[in-house]
């Protein structure tokens, strides 16, 4: 079983903004993020990228709460100001890679490797006690876009066994026809177009990237599906990020949730 404990190339991450979003250095921000080309007929769109956490599934707040425990193993002392900063770098990067936002944080690969395995240990566990649901009307949403004839692939940035977990605990094992987590890919995870163009070439569901639509809760997200040419970038806004900074990411379009995407590929947005 492939994870990105044990491969991955380090994430390009600036600091955050201080808008809360990630700065300009290879990451989404207000500036020098590419702009977002005028989304294509939605009937054309053959590929479904969806990120989960924040846009199929909901944590309420795991993220957060994993961190925690990965700080206190390598000595972060919560309520410090070193504690503060480092959570609101991981409220800002949600959606990357979690070893490049580890390796960010903690420089020394060895440091970063111990961190990791320690978030990915407490969100399992959180995981397995019951603590994650499906978006209300995600499963419905992806049945039915599925049902019309185009394929969907679940992407996240944890690592693999903590996306098995979750596929478990929702039943999702056999929802889509792939699965990808940033070693799928070859290690780099959003906000790099990897896992999506691994998505076209896998399942070869698609012709071309304009016929790929990228959905997802985060800057990251928007951010891969625009470097990815993906004929649609669309946010969602049961997650991490804003509106505002959705769409200084890229993103085309804002849905209250995934539940209003089948709506949108059949045009009636």
């Amino acid at each position: 079983m492939t994870d990105t404990h044990t491969s991955g190339t380090p994430g390009t991450s600036g600091t955050p903004g201080t808008s809360g979003t990630p700065g300009t250095s290879g990451t989404p921000g207000t500036s020098g993020t590419p702009a977002a080309s005028e989304t294509r007929d939605a009937r054309e769109l053959r590929l479904v990228v969806l990120d989960m956490a924040g846009t199929t599934v909901a944590d309420g707040g795991l993220v957060e709460r994993a961190f925690a425990a990965a700080a206190a193993e390598l000595g972060v002392e919560p309520g410090s100001a070193d504690h503060a900063d480092k959570l609101a770098y991981v409220r800002a990067t949600m959606g990357e890679s979690k070893i490049s936002v580890f390796r960010h944080l903690f420089g020394a690969e060895d440091l970063a490797q111990k961190a990791n395995a320690a978030f990915e240990r407490a969100y399992g566990e959180l995981v397995d006690s019951g603590l994650v649901a499906e978006i209300p009307g995600a499963r419905e949403a992806i049945e039915e876009i599925q049902a019309g004839g185009r394929t969907v692939v679940l992407t996240t940035g944890f690592a693999r066994v903590t996306q098995d977990a979750i596929l478990d605990a929702l039943g999702w094992r056999d929802l889509v026809p792939l699965t990808l987590c940033p070693a799928d890919a070859g290690g780099r995870g959003r906000p790099y177009p990897d896992m999506v163009l691994t998505a076209l070439l896998r399942t070869r569901a698609a012709d071309a990237v304009h016929q790929v639509a990228v959905v997802g809760d985060t800057s990251y997200d928007a951010l891969s599906g625009v470097r990815a040419g993906a004929g649609l970038v669309a946010g969602v806004l049961t997650g991490a990020h804003t509106e505002p900074e959705l769409r200084a990411a890229g993103a085309t379009q804002v849905l209250p949730s995934v539940a209003a995407l089948p709506a949108l590929l059949r045009g009636e947005r």
